[in-house]
């Protein structure tokens, strides 16, 4: 066998398919993230990261936000449309918005706001509480505040107060109610709003996410009510503020002939609203731009089978063509794309605490001579073992081994001989999977052998606050140790949580050429430290996550790389106890006073003494206000 090196490590993991030249494996074997520092790029060590936290005082889990990323990721966008305006003489521009939604936090939002300065990135809010944060935020008036999702007077009258001050708010209508309510509140305050259409496209979609467009769509008008509403615009004297088209074809769009489709249908009718004499210029495409989560640049709707740079050009190409031949002048095109530009930003990085073994390699110790004579006729297969007997032995080694089970509740077998008896079927499973690679057809029962023998390793975050869509609908994030990538990984797991859910678990992860049921992990020594990372979950996930097991959120901080020197900013602590149970209306004061109650209590009964509940309280209290996660 030819030596394990890094370059097989980056094959097994495909950090350099999905990793976008962001991640990388170092000389090392540690996983590194690429940040600038200046007009350089610097690998750095995630479990260099890691460990310097770790001298700080801070524990594991931690959520690790680069900052830098995001930043490229705008740039790489904006860059990306302006080539393609460029090379195809496009006559119009290009205004990045990024949906508050996909990840709703302080920093991201205060990221994008300064550094999408100059593209004049803009945002979009789909609630009062996301443009109440919006509008603290962005204040550049050659940038878009697009307005989408349900709207109240209240949040109307909030938009046209922003449009009052200068900021580009556009209300976009969403049902065909809304266009009544936003000119009543206009003639109400004097002030003309600026007026964009969201339409459900009749073409269809594909991914995860293809019921978002559609005729069956929950948002947005069909062809009728598209122009009900253009008629009652021209009858308001209120067509004049109509100038923006939207349309959503869905999130994480894999195909991108799917998204020529509907984009030529969602130019047909900007050009036919203009055609109607409403002053059209802004063609918002909504979001969609897919990341390649499993690198294996395909439909696959963990993948895309398009660049970032074929996306821009494509969409160029068709509403340039359209506008042309209809002599429409090109609009400005807006798109909303969100899960593309946060994605690669956060690396969640969690411990193994344990690990439940299923594989036996070493030949367990005989039964003895008076034991049962089943575990006898169990022990006595391994010699037995053959590649032309292995259905065979396989089925001998499952009947003794519940034969077994049964003496043992029949009261004929104890314990350590079922124990015994266990570790020996497993050694037997464990050496005819082995053997199955030498056979041409492998029977069904020996294809289930081997899933049987994956292993279980305990990591310390949850499934459901940190990495929801991974449960809810097996998204497959980018999943690898980060540090001993120099070491062939000869162990084959499933991640299970630490919230004692049998969903609490990831057993699909991203493989060469499939989805594969396990992960490839080093052998775990006892209280060894072994670190894993999922990567690419900076979108919707913080946003997603709840509070199964009441497990809060991880610790946050940011890192970038600043004058040589690896910098920690943004620093969040994790939810405490305390926190959570305050999320659920529990008061950490009243729990404190009840348990302090029941103390002194036992104290009076002489069940334990003044200085003991000292001791108790103090424990109590230590673990009211600690992290919600195992803790050494």
């Amino acid at each position: 066998m030819s030596k394990w090196s890094i370059n097989d490590a980056r094959d097994l993991y495909g950090v350099q398919r999905w990793g976008n030249g962001y991640f990388d494996i170092n000389d090392d074997g540690e996983a590194v993230v690429l940040l600038r520092d200046g007009e350089k790029e610097v690998p750095v060590s995630l479990q260099q990261i890691i460990e310097g936290l770790k001298e700080r005082g801070s524990a594991m889990p931690q959520l690790l936000r680069f900052r830098d990323l995001l930043d490229r990721r705008i740039e790489h966008l904006n860059e990306s449309f302006r080539s393609a305006i460029s090379e195809t003489s496009y006559q119009g521009e290009y205004r990045g918005v990024y949906p508050i939604k996909v990840n709703q936090q302080q920093q991201v939002i205060e990221e994008i706001s300064e550094f999408g300065k100059k593209y004049h990135y803009g945002l979009e809010a789909g609630s009062k509480p996301e443009l109440i944060a919006a509008l603290a935020y962005m204040h550049d008036p050659n940038a878009y505040l697009i307005c989408n999702g349900y709207k109240d007077d209240e949040f109307i009258d909030l938009a046209l107060r922003a449009v009052e001050m200068g900021i580009r708010v556009i209300l976009v209508l969403e049902m065909p109610s809304e266009l009544m309510a936003i000119i009543e509140r206009s003639k109400a305050l004097g002030i003309r709003p600026e007026l964009g259409i969201r339409f459900r496209l009749s073409t269809k979609s594909e991914g995860h996410w293809a019921e978002s467009g559609g005729d069956r769509s929950v948002f947005g008008l069909n062809s009728s009510q598209l122009i009900d509403a253009v008629d009652l615009l021209k009858a308001e004297g209120y067509l004049d503020c109509l100038k923006l088209f939207h349309y959503h074809q869905g999130s994480q769009l894999p195909n991108m002939r799917a998204i020529r489709e509907a984009a030529t249908e969602a130019v047909q009718v900007f050009v036919n609203l203009a055609q109607e004499g409403a002053p059209m210029e802004i063609l918002d495409m909504g979001g969609g731009l897919a990341v390649d989560y499993d690198g294996s640049h395909s439909n696959f709707h963990s993948s895309c089978n398009y660049t970032l740079k074929e996306y821009a050009s494509n969409l160029i190409e068709v509403v340039q063509k359209h506008c042309d031949l209809a002599d429409i002048p090109h609009p400005t095109l807006v798109t909303e794309s969100g899960r593309a530009i946060v994605a690669y930003y956060s690396v969640l990085i969690f411990n193994i605490l344990d690990v439940t073994k299923f594989s036996h390699p070493e030949e367990p110790d005989a039964p003895e001579k008076d034991a049962h004579e089943m575990l006898h006729n169990l022990w006595e297969i391994r010699n037995r073992i053959k590649v032309k007997n292995l259905q065979e032995c396989f089925n001998d080694a499952l009947f003794y081994r519940d034969q077994v089970r049964d003496l043992f509740r029949l009261g004929f077998v104890n314990l350590r001989e079922r124990s015994i008896a266990e570790k020996i079927y497993w050694y037997l499973c464990t050496t005819i999977a082995t053997q199955t690679a030498e056979l041409e057809h492998v029977p069904e029962d020996l294809q289930t052998l081997e899933s049987n023998l994956i292993d279980f390793y305990y990591a310390n975050f949850s499934v459901f606050q940190s990495l929801p869509d991974a449960w809810a609908i097996q998204q497959l994030f980018p999943i690898m140790p980060i540090h001993k990538l120099d070491q062939e990984p000869t162990e084959r797991a499933i991640l299970a949580d630490i919230t004692c859910d049998c969903d609490g678990k990831i057993d699909r992860f991203i493989d060469q050429d499939k989805v594969s049921t396990y992960l490839r992990v080093h052998k775990r020594e006892a209280h060894e430290e072994y670190n894993i990372g999922a990567f690419l979950v900076g979108a919707y996930q913080e946003t997603l996550g709840d509070l199964h097991n009441l497990l809060g959120d991880p610790h946050v901080v940011s890192v970038s790389m600043e004058n040589g020197q690896l910098t920690y900013t943004h620093e969040v602590e994790g939810d405490t106890v305390a926190d959570v149970l305050s999320y659920v209306e529990y008061s950490p004061k009243d729990l404190e006073k009840r348990f302090r109650g029941f103390a002194e209590n036992a104290v009076q009964k002489g069940t334990i003494s003044a200085k003991q509940r000292k001791i108790i309280m103090e424990a109590y209290k230590a673990g009211l206000h600690g992290y919600t996660y195992y803790e050494d």
